[in-house]
């Protein structure tokens, strides 16, 4: 019998993470959240024999934490991102979720595990890959550029991403990726039907899609528990839609 998977959540008390920790849990994974307030999990969640809660603030753990608490986990899933807020957006820390992506890669690579883990990381599509040289319009190509010089989180997110593609890259055996790049996220009860692609299929500035956050939390569940999911979209950076009807 294959042994149970552990995996590691980032920003499990977020909107986004909540979900995709019930995910993993409905799936009877064994989960470990670092978050900053527990009390932000859900009761059902807290109380769960298959939870382990780390109370702590991820960029305040040492190296030698970061490498004990992702020692034996399978993956690590990170839907970090900065309160929709004044502060949230301008204040400390600005690298977030590059800062958390680096040394908990970083810590993976430490634990020298015989089997590749897998790093799960939501983005954005409003972040391109540059992997493909991606199309933009100029006027999408400008406000982007401000979004880069004057809103830190985007540069955050376009920063995270560009770690895993520069620096851990495609070769390296003992760590794969993979960043999901929703649209307009908004708040849905049930997993819908959604679409998958490699690039953008249109404007996140001037058209852009629809997200569930339900469906976002499905999608990185599946990439760390279904191995064609895995296999298909390893290395990339899909972006996901709601289907329209």
């Amino acid at each position: 019998m294959e042994k149970t998977k552990t995996v590691l959540v980032l920003g499990a008390t977020g909107a986004t993470g909540r979900l995709l920790t019930k995910q993993l849990l409905d799936q009877d994974l064994r989960v470990k959240a670092i978050v900053r307030s527990p009390g932000g999990l859900p009761e059902s969640l807290r109380r769960h024999e298959n939870l382990s809660v780390i109370h702590a603030s991820v960029l305040d753990l040492s190296d030698f934490e970061m490498a004990e608490h992702t020692a034996g986990c399978d993956a690590v899933a990170s839907c970090l991102g900065h309160n929709l807020t004044f502060k949230g957006i301008f204040g400390q820390p600005r690298r977030l979720v590059t800062g958390a992506v680096k040394r908990f890669c970083q810590a993976i690579g430490a634990n020298g595990s015989d089997k590749p883990s897998k790093f799960v990381l939501m983005n954005t599509a409003g972040n391109s890959n540059r992997d493909l040289n991606e199309p933009i319009s100029r006027a999408q190509s400008c406000v982007v550029g401000l979004l880069r010089l004057l809103v830190p989180p985007h540069r955050d997110n376009e920063n995270a991403a560009d770690y895993l593609r520069t620096e851990v890259g495609h070769t390296d055996t003992g760590l794969k990726w993979a960043v999901v790049r929703p649209d307009s996220l908004f708040d849905e009860d049930d997993v819908s039907d959604y679409e998958l692609y490699p690039s953008p299929t249109r404007s996140a500035i001037f058209n852009p899609g629809r997200t569930s956050r339900i469906n976002v939390a499905h999608f990185m569940a599946d990439l760390i528990t279904n191995d064609d999911a895995w296999k298909k979209w390893n290395g990339q950076m899909p972006v996901i839609y709601n289907k329209e009807s």
